[in-house]
C-alpha cells in the first residue's frame, strides 16, 4: 500500500506545543518525524474535532448524511445518543442507526438509551427495559449508557433505572448526565450513582459544583439551547474536565459549521489555545474511550488540516487516512438509506381541536425562552369563545397542541408564550422524546391543518399560513430524511423563513424550540400527549 506523506506545523496538544514535522501514514499513522523545532510558514495538522454529545436524529439526516456535512468542518467523531428514535422504534431504531453509520468511516460511537420513554407520563413508541439496555451495552458499537434524564429515579432508588446503571458499570463503560438545574446534595447524590457527565448545565455556578464534585461537563450550543457564553468562563481552570457539544442541531446549522466555531469563540474570548484543544479533541476520546486517533505514534489517521490558529479554517479531514474533505467540499459518498417508522393515528377534524373551558380553574402557561430548553410556568388569563378556550395572538398567548402518534387518543392541550405568531400554525413530529405531533397556531383550523399535513406523509416538519403549507417530510421514523444533507438544509431553511416571515415567529429556531416543549423532564412546564406536566413537581398540572 502507497503511503501518505505531510509536511507541516503538527499540533502536539498533550505537550502544549507546536513543531514542525512530518507524518507518513497508510490506515495508520506509521511516524512522526520532528524536522525543527519552530514552526514554519505552513498549515497546521491536529487531531480532528468530537462532538461530545449530539442526537444524530435532530439533524435530520440519517448517520451517513450527517458525516458528509461534518467532516467539512473538520469534525472526526461523535459521541451519539440514539434515544430519538429508540423512543420510536425500539431496539431496532437503535441498529438502524449503528447499521447507517458502519456505511461511512466517520467514527460514530452509540449509546445505549437508558430512559425509553424518558418518563411515564407520555406515548413513546417502544419501551427499553434493563434486559435490553444489559444487551446493547454487551455491544461493541456501544460504547457507554445514555443521558440518565430521570434524575428523580436516580435519587428514588427506581429499581429498573438503576439496573442499567449497574449494567454500564458491569460492562465498564461510562454513564451520561442529564440533570437541569439539580444542585446541593441532591447533585451529589446523583453523581455519585456513578454519572459522569452532565452536558445541561446552564449556569456557571450549576457546572461549578457537579465539577467539583467529580463530574465533567459538556459546554453545549446547538440550534436551541446555547450554554456557551455561561459555562465558558469555567473553561480556564477546569479544562481537564470539560467538553464541547452541540446535543442538537438542525441541518442548516450543520452546513453553517460545528465544534470548529466553539473552538474559534472560546479562543477569541482570551482563552488557551491547548486548553480549548484539549476540551475540543481530546477529552472525549478519553473518557469514552472512542476508537479515533489522537496523532500519535499507531494511532489510526483521523486529523486535520487547518489554515492557521485562530480561524480554524478547516483544509482537509482524514478518517483512516483516507481525504473525506477538501476546502470545503464532503468528499464522502454515502448510499441512500432504506426507510423505517413508526406510525399509526388517523387523520384529525376541526371539532378535535376545540378546547373546553371549565369555569373557575386556574390555567397556566409555558413560557418558551430563547435559546434555553428550560422554560418558565406562569398564571394566566386565556380567551375564552363560545366557552371554548382560543389561541390570543395579539397578547402573544397561543394554543399548543400534542397529538398521540402512535394510536388515536384525545388531543392535548396547553397554552404558551413567547412564538409570537400573528398567523396560523406549525406542527411537528420531532418532538422530544417521544416524538409526538406538537403543534402551535393562532387557531384551530391552523392546528389542523397542519397536524394533517404530518399525519399524511407519517412524520415531519409543516407550517401554514392558513392558506399555503410548507412541508418537509421527515420519512425515516418521523425524525430524519434519507435525502441529500445539504438539499435538505436547504429545505429546511425555507420552511424556516417562512415561520419567521410569514407567520411571524420571534424565535431564533421555531421548530428546534417547538421540538423541546414536550420535553417532561426539563423543567418547569411542559405539555405530553397526556396533558400539562410540571416538571419541578414532576406530576401533571
Amino acid at each position: 500500500m502507497i503511503a501518505n506523506k505531510i509536511q507541516a506545523n503538527i499540533v502536539d496538544i498533550p505537550n502544549k506545543k507546536v513543531f514542525f514535522g512530518e507524518i507518513l501514514f497508510t490506515h495508520k499513522i506509521i511516524s512522526i518525524t520532528k524536522l525543527g523545532d519552530e514552526k514554519q510558514d505552513s498549515h497546521y495538522v491536529l487531531p480532528g474535532f468530537v462532538d461530545s454529545h449530539i442526537h444524530i436524529e435532530s439533524s435530520m439526516l440519517v448517520p451517513s448524511e450527517f458525516a458528509r456535512l461534518a467532516v467539512v468542518h473538520g469534525t472526526v467523531a461523535t459521541i451519539s445518543d440514539p434515544h430519538e428514535i429508540a423512543n420510536v422504534c425500539g431496539v431496532s431504531g437503535v441498529q438502524y442507526m449503528i447499521d447507517n453509520s458502519l456505511t461511512v468511516p466517520f467514527k460514530f460511537h452509540f449509546g445505549a438509551p437508558s430512559c425509553v420513554p424518558a418518563t411515564s407520563f407520555e406515548t413513546a413508541g417502544d419501551v427499553l427495559n434493563a434486559k435490553d439496555v444489559d444487551a446493547l451495552l454487551a455491544s461493541p458499537h456501544i460504547y457507554y449508557l445514555s443521558e440518565v434524564m430521570n434524575f428523580p429515579g436516580v435519587l428514588h432508588g427506581d429499581e429498573d433505572l438503576m439496573a442499567k446503571i449497574a449494567a454500564a458499570k458491569k460492562h465498564n463503560k461510562p454513564v451520561d448526565g442529564h440533570a437541569p438545574g439539580l444542585g446541593g446534595e441532591d447533585a451529589i447524590k446523583y453523581i455519585n450513582a456513578g454519572i459522569s457527565t452532565d452536558h445541561e448545565c446552564f449556569t456557571a455556578a450549576e457546572a461549578l459544583h457537579k465539577l467539583k464534585h467529580g463530574m465533567k461537563i459538556l459546554i453545549r450550543e446547538g440550534s436551541a439551547a446555547k450554554n456557551f457564553e455561561a459555562l465558558i468562563p469555567l473553561l480556564d481552570e477546569h479544562y481537564e474536565n470539560m467538553m464541547f457539544c452541540s446535543d442538537d442541531m438542525h441541518p442548516d446549522s450543520l452546513v453553517a459549521g460545528h465544534i470548529n466555531l466553539l473552538v474559534k469563540r472560546a479562543i477569541d474570548a482570551g482563552n488557551d489555545l491547548y486548553k480549548v484543544l484539549q476540551a475540543a479533541c481530546i477529552n472525549p476520546v478519553e473518557h469514552y474511550k472512542m476508537r479515533c486517533g489522537l496523532l500519535r505514534e499507531k494511532d489510526a489517521a483521523d486529523f486535520i488540516v487547518v489554515k492557521d490558529m485562530k480561524d480554524f479554517s478547516v483544509i482537509k479531514t482524514y478518517l483512516d487516512g483516507v481525504l473525506v474533505a477538501e476546502t470545503g467540499s464532503s468528499l464522502l459518498r454515502a448510499e441512500k438509506a432504506e426507510v423505517i417508522n413508526n406510525f399509526s393515528c388517523e387523520k384529525k377534524l376541526l371539532k378535535d381541536f376545540a378546547w373546553q373551558a371549565k369555569e373557575g380553574k386556574q390555567y397556566f402557561a409555558i413560557e418558551a425562552l430563547d435559546g434555553q430548553l428550560i422554560t418558565n410556568k406562569l398564571s394566566c388569563d386565556p380567551k375564552i369563545e363560545d366557552g371554548k378556550l382560543v389561541s390570543d395572538p395579539e397578547n402573544d398567548l397561543l394554543k399548543i397542541a400534542v397529538v398521540n402518534r402512535y394510536n388515536n387518543a384525545k388531543v392535548a392541550f396547553g397554552l404558551i408564550k413567547n412564538f409570537g405568531l400573528t398567523h396560523g400554525a406549525l406542527a411537528s413530529t420531532v418532538a422530544h422524546d417521544s416524538h409526538n405531533i406538537i403543534a402551535v397556531g393562532v387557531n384551530d383550523e391552523a392546528l389542523c391543518d397542519a397536524v394533517n399535513a404530518l399525519i399524511d406523509c407519517k412524520g415531519g416538519v409543516a407550517a401554514t399560513d392558513g392558506k399555503d403549507i410548507q412541508l418537509l417530510p421527515l420519512p425515516v421514523a418521523g425524525l430524519m430524511t434519507n435525502e441529500d444533507g445539504y438539499e435538505t438544509a436547504k429545505k429546511y431553511e425555507t420552511i424556516d423563513a417562512f415561520t419567521k416571515e410569514t407567520l411571524k415567529s420571534t424565535l431564533q429556531a421555531p421548530f428546534m424550540t417547538l421540538s423541546f416543549m414536550a420535553l417532561l423532564v426539563i423543567p418547569h412546564l411542559k405539555l405530553s400527549d397526556k396533558g400539562l406536566f410540571d416538571g419541578d413537581r414532576f406530576c401533571f398540572v
